[in-house]
């Protein structure tokens, strides 16, 4: 009778919207949402780093719009930041979704994650291995938590690509299936189908995803119980219905959507019947006990809901999260007169090094490199310092180290800087014609690059005066880079032709240095990025790997890029 009267009421209020939505409950939800927040924060004082007792709970929280002191997001940071420095930067070295939880934590309170104790906390999930070590609970969160605020990450395809091809025959996903064609005939939960569709759900215009959403959603209907539930782990539980629930919402699917009402139950109703009155939640329905995982995925679902009631951003669309004072939030770095492309790139691999490093007078540069992705060993534990390096390699870290490694900038189009031996398939291909269209790297001919020859020490201080250019250095103090346009090759013009020569004159061979090589050579020495200490230039003498990575260490950390 109470659901037959507050229908009636509903309509007779709002006739615009549809019966079910209005069984569902409007009031119930919000009354279930503020006992509940009431029950987390009186349970959870102290918000850790943890699956239980910390993200979730901060998350719910954030996202429901209840009164919570900013103390608390505060003390929630600070307990991040202490936990991010106690493990330097490593918050574990099998399971993404560590990073994952974590990220999301802080962008709902209001954090920026790309800056805790110094560490981007994003930078890990550009590591695709590492990413998909844990399984595929490791892509999901991935592409959950870098879209909470669109953080950039180059992976993003290839996350989408492995959720697709773990996709099992009945529509759903599970833990462990999906990775071979012997797997794909395993049942799927309902607990990873909806966090699947989570990720996908910013990507239906992707080849693909529209598909895999329909058969999942297929698949989500008919495993739905006659109370509006779904079981996992041998019974039904709170927490496979949130994430079906949640998964709905994210998609944009109305919470009364015939395909998941059973016998005039929703989600909403399987839900509440799950609940406590003190606002606590039970893990299934047996008459007794909580559980404060329950609590706090109940709590974030119904927020997930309310927020589709109320056409806000999604549960996790952050866009609209408040920013908090006090903590270290990321802004620009580099130098004023930058080119607005060039970005500081984070550390993402703390504390790498190579055996045959060790005491070598360029030991510092070439770490600090290496463990920003920005230069790579020939293995896991060699680096070959003496080794030279080909025009490709040499194309591909100085755009990691600028922030190019992969832009979207919308003057930029591949096929245009093609060079007739640069394909498509090179690996090299991207690197070069980035470094092609920011005017860093020119070709040998009009139609050629030479990718895998050999560069020289002025071609090097050439590419690497240009680069300077686009960080906005101040170039003998006439000027800066700050309006320098893509593609524009101005980097000797700041010193007199009196000064590059008695800069190059001091060198026993400077006569020998390439007319077109002298400015940007004599730049490199002004500006120290090349060692003036020396007797001879060698200019035509091929680069080493370790004189590679002293010139672009130094470069970036003049630009105020480390």
């Amino acid at each position: 009778m109470r659901r037959i009267l507050s229908l009636f009421i509903a309509v007779l209020l709002l006739p615009g919207l549809s019966a079910t939505a209005q069984t569902a409950g409007k009031p119930e939800i919000f009354a279930a949402i503020n006992d509940t927040a009431k029950y987390i924060l009186d349970t959870v004082k102290n918000p850790q780093v943890d699956s239980i007792g910390g993200e979730w709970a901060v998350i719910g929280l954030a996202r429901s719009g209840h009164d919570v002191p900013d103390s608390y997001y505060e003390s929630y940071y600070r307990t991040v930041e202490n936990y991010v420095k106690s493990c330097d930067g490593v918050l574990h070295e099998r399971k993404s979704s560590e990073y994952s939880r974590v990220i999301l934590g802080l962008t709902a309170a209001g954090y920026d994650p790309r800056n805790v104790a110094g560490f981007d906390l994003t930078a890990p999930l550009e590591d695709f291995e590492f990413t998909v070590l844990q399984g595929l609970s490791g892509p999901i969160f991935a592409l959950i938590s870098l879209d909470s605020l669109d953080y950039p990450n180059g992976q993003r395809n290839n996350y989408i690509t492995e959720i697709l091809r773990r996709q099992l025959n009945d529509g759903g996903w599970n833990l462990a299936g999906g990775t071979s064609e012997e797997t794909k005939d395993q049942p799927s939960e309902p607990n990873l189908t909806g966090m699947a569709l989570q990720a996908l759900a910013k990507y239906q215009a992707e080849p693909g995803v529209r598909v895999a959403t329909d058969k999942a959603l297929e698949r989500l209907s008919k495993l739905q119980s006659k109370d509006g539930g779904f079981s996992g782990w041998g019974s039904e539980n709170v927490e496979s219905t949130v994430q079906v629930l949640v998964a709905l919402c994210e998609l944009g699917i109305p919470i009364d959507d015939v395909r998941f009402v059973k016998d005039g139950n929703t989600l909403i109703d399987s839900i509440l019947s799950f609940r406590n009155p003190d606002g606590s939640f039970r893990h299934i329905d047996d008459g007794s006990g909580n559980s404060l995982m329950s609590a706090e995925q109940a709590l974030y679902g119904l927020v997930a809901a309310q927020r589709a009631l109320e056409n806000k951003n999604s549960l996790y669309r952050m866009s609209d999260a408040p920013k908090r004072e006090g903590a270290e939030q990321i802004g620009p770095t580099g130098l004023p007169g930058k080119h607005a492309d060039v970005k500081k790139v984070p550390v993402m691999y703390p504390g790498k090094t190579f055996e045959d490093v060790k005491n070598h007078p360029n030991q510092a540069a070439i770490e600090a490199l290496a463990a920003r992705g920005i230069i790579t060993g020939k293995g896991e534990t060699i680096f070959d310092p003496d080794a030279t390096m080909t025009r490709a390699e040499f194309a591909a870290i100085v755009t990691r180290g600028l922030g190019l490694g992969s832009i979207h900038n919308s003057q930029f189009t591949i096929h245009n800087y093609f060079f007739a031996d640069v394909s498509a398939g090179d690996w090299f291909c991207e690197p070069v014609c980035i470094a092609a269209f920011y005017g860093i790297v020119k070709g040998v001919s009009d139609t050629r690059f030479n990718p895998k020859g050999t560069i020289t020490r002025q071609e090097a201080a050439v590419m690497v005066a240009r680069a300077a250019y686009l960080c906005g250095m101040d170039l003998g103090g006439q000027g800066d880079g700050s309006s320098v346009p893509a593609g524009t090759d101005e980097s000797s013009q700041y010193l007199t032709e009196a000064a590059v020569r008695d800069i190059l004159a001091q060198f026993d061979d400077y006569r020998t240095v390439a007319i077109w090589a002298q400015g940007p050579m004599a730049l490199c020495f002004y500006m120290g990025i090349l060692d003036g200490d020396t007797l001879d230039i060698k200019p035509t003498q091929a680069v080493k790997r370790c004189e590679i990575a002293e010139m672009l260490y130094r470069l970036i950390d003049k630009a105020s890029l480390v």
